[in-house]
C-alpha cells in the first residue's frame, strides 16, 4: 500500500521551499508494515534525492543507541539501575539524560574530541565522578558516548560493530553504517549536507566532532522505514531514546550542522521519517514541523501551512550589518564628542561577540555547548553582523581617543 498523493506531495514541497531545503527523504509505516518511502529535491552533487541516498539523521541515532543498551540488559548483561563507571550514574539515567552531566559540566564540542568511546569516558571521567543523578532533564550527547561504551564492555564488541550486527543486519537494514567522527569516517558515497546564509544553500563539510552513540548513525529512508515498521516488536519507551511530546507520541529530533532529521511515532500507529540535507541553523531549527504536518495528512487532518524565518533572519541580520557600515563610517567623517562613559557602549558588540556561544547555547539550548567554528555554520550572519559592529565601533573608538 502506498498512501503518498497529492497532499503529501504539496506538504513537502512547501516546506522545502519555506525552509530553503535542497533535499529531503521522507519514510512512512503503519504499525509494522511500510506504507510510503519517497526522495524530493537533489544532493549537493545535483543527484536526485532517493529512498536509497545515504544521509545522517543526527540525534536520532541515540534510539538505536538505547535498543542496543536495551538488548544488553534482557540478556543479563547491563544492570539498567547500577552504578557505572565508577560513578553514582546509572545506565537507565544515561539514557534519559538524567545523569547530572551537562553541557555545563562538559562542554563535549568545545574540548577536545574523542576518537573512540572508549577515550569518551577517559574525557568524562571528573564529569562523572561529581555528577549527582537529580532526575533533572539536562540533555548532551555525552550520556550517550558513555552508553555505547557501556554497551562495548558488556558485549565485548566494538559499538559501531554491535548496532551492524545484532541491529542493521536483523532488520536487514543492508545501507545503514555507524560511524566515530565526522567528517572522517562519512561513507564514501555519502554526500555533503548544506550551510544556509543571505538566502543560499552552500555545501559544506560538517565539522570535526565525535559521534559515536550520539548522532552517528548513516541510513536512507527505505532502512529508516525498516526501523520504524520494527517499533511494535521492539516496544520503544519515552526516556530510552526516544521521548514523549504533549500528545503522547514518541519522537526524537536531529540536528547536524550539515543536516536535519526526526522520527515520530503517531499514538495511531504511523511511523515517520523524515532527512533533510540542511544544517539547523538561526530561523531553521529541523524537521519538527514537517513531521507533524505529515502526520496530520496521513491521520485525515489538515496540516499548518509550512513556515520558515530563516531567510527573513538573515536579511534582518544583513540589513544590520549595512547599517552598522553606514553608521561606523558617518561616525568616523563626523566625528563628534560623548562623554567618556558612552563610548564604554562601543565595546558592547564585541562582547556580545565573545560571549556569543555561551548566550546561543543559554538562550536556544539549553546551555548546550557550541565552538565559534560551529557558530559560523549556525548562523553565519549573525557572526558577520557581530563583527562588522565590533571593528566599526573600535574603529571609532580609537580614532576619537586619537583626536
Amino acid at each position: 500500500m502506498n498512501i503518498w498523493g497529492a497532499a503529501l506531495t504539496l506538504l513537502v514541497s512547501t516546506y522545502m521551499g519555506e525552509a530553503s531545503c535542497p533535499g529531503v527523504a521522507v519514510a512512512i509505516t503503519k504499525g509494522d508494515q511500510v506504507v510510503a518511502v519517497q526522495g524530493f529535491g537533489h544532493d549537493s552533487t545535483g543527484a536526485p534525492i532517493t529512498e536509497n541516498t545515504k544521509m545522517a539523521i543526527a540525534s536520532a541515532s541515540k534510539s538505536f543507541t538505547a535498543l542496543a543498551v536495551r538488548q544488553l540488559a534482557d540478556a543479563g548483561r547491563i544492570d539498567l539501575d547500577r552504578p557505572v563507571f565508577d560513578s553514582r550514574v546509572t545506565a537507565r539515567q544515561l539514557l534519559a539524560h538524567k545523569s547530572g552531566i551537562s553541557d555545563r559540566t562538559l562542554p563535549e564540542k568545545s574540548l577536545k574530541q574523542p576518537s573512540s568511546p572508549a577515550e569518551a569516558v577517559e574525557r568524562a571521567r571528573e564529569a562523572l565522578q561529581q555528577a549527582v543523578p537529580d532526575n533533572e532533564f539536562r540533555y548532551t550527547n555525552t550520556n550517550y558516548h558513555l552508553a555505547a561504551r557501556l554497551v562495548e564492555v558488556a558485549s565485548g564488541e566494538n559499538f559501531n560493530a554491535y548496532l551492524k550486527k545484532h541491529v542493521f543486519e536483523p532488520l536487514n537494514m543492508k545501507d545503514t553504517v555507524a560511524i566515530d567522527v565526522t567528517p572522517r569516517d562519512l561513507p564514501p558515497d555519502y554526500r555533503k549536507g548544506y550551510g544556509y546564509a543571505y538566502g543560499f544553500s552552500i555545501s559544506l563539510t560538517e565539522p570535526d566532532r565525535f559521534v559515536t552513540g550520539s548522532d552517528g548513525v548513516i541510513t536512507t529512508a527505505a532502512d529508516m522505514a525498516k526501523w520504524l515498521a520494527a517499533q511494535p516488536k521492539l516496544a520503544p519507551q519515552d526516556g530510552m531514546g526516544w521521548e514523549a511530546d504533549q500528545q503522547g507520541r514518541l519522537r526524537h529530533s536531529g540536528i547536524w550542522f550539515t543536516g536535519t532529521a526526526g522520527q515520530l511515532l503517531t499514538v495511531s500507529g504511523y511511523g515517520i521519517a523524515v532527512m533533510a540535507n540542511s544544517g539547523v541553523t538561526l530561523g531553521n531549527e529541523g524537521t519538527y514541523g514537517l513531521e507533524n504536518g505529515i502526520a496530520d495528512v496521513v491521520e485525515g487532518r489538515t496540516p499548518p501551512e509550512p513556515e520558515s524565518y530563516r531567510l527573513l533572519t538573515d536579511l534582518v541580520l544583513a540589513a544590520l550589518t549595512l547599517l552598522s557600515v553606514g553608521l561606523g563610517i558617518r561616525a568616523l567623517r563626523r566625528p563628534r564628542r560623548f562623554h567618556k562613559a558612552w563610548q564604554v557602549l562601543r565595546f558592547v558588540p564585541l562582547g556580545i561577540l565573545l560571549a556569543l556561544p555561551t548566550l546561543l547555547g543559554l538562550l536556544y539550548g539549553g546551555g548546550r555547548d557550541i565552538t565559534f567554528f560551529q557558530l559560523a555554520h549556525y548562523s553565519l550572519p549573525l557572526v558577520v553582523w557581530l563583527g562588522v559592529s565590533s571593528v566599526m565601533n573600535l574603529s571609532v573608538a580609537v580614532a576619537r581617543w586619537r583626536r
